[in-house]
């Protein structure tokens, strides 16, 4: 029985360990190939944060578990936190689809990631559908910016994570205004 607890006290190490940021000699991000298997934290449709139209798509957000437990906890992003969103296109045609969208291939990959090591405490990586490893951002991208100025927790966009954000104005850590 206790050959049992150690092993799967073990795994669970294990498995937060490699939902670690893991980067390169070169500093590009490793891509973290499991974030599928992280909690999904919302899809938004066609949002967009400039002028213009964009392409109709799907950005889907995903973070690690451990995480999004302390998040929970704390209403904060511990360090080493790393939010996925991937980037889908939309269909309305297909099957026996009649009306509304659905998802397809993957378009990109972008990693947003909080690691207190590095010159930035928050930098955002961009990756191709099948890239294995991504590299950051420029600090003054229109990402990073955007979010340090907008986020409603930390850098991040809490205010579009419906089941988070009364996590953040419950304990205080969402900036003011956010809605």
């Amino acid at each position: 029985m206790k050959f049992a607890g150690l092993l799967l006290a073990l795994t669970a190490a294990a498995l937060a360990q490699s939902n670690e940021p893991r980067y390169t000699g070169n500093g590009e991000l490793m891509r973290p190939d499991n974030y599928r298997e992280w909690i999904f934290l919302s899809s938004g449709l066609g949002m967009t944060y400039g002028d213009g139209s964009p392409e109709l798509r799907f950005d889907n957000v995903f973070v690690t578990p451990q995480a999004y437990k302390a998040f929970l906890q704390t209403g904060k992003w511990p360090d080493k936190t790393m939010l996925v969103l991937e980037v889908r296109s939309a269909a309305s045609k297909g099957s026996i689809n009649k009306g509304g969208h659905y998802q397809e291939g993957v378009q990109a990959i972008e990693v947003h990631v909080k690691d207190q090591s590095r010159p930035l405490k928050w930098t955002f990586f961009g990756f191709s559908p099948t890239a294995a490893t991504g590299k950051p951002f420029a600090a003054n991208s229109n990402c990073q910016t955007c979010h340090s100025q907008n986020g409603a927790v930390d850098d991040t966009f809490v205010q579009f994570y419906p089941t988070l954000l009364p996590v953040a104005k419950a304990k205080g850590t969402a900036k003011p205004g956010t809605e």
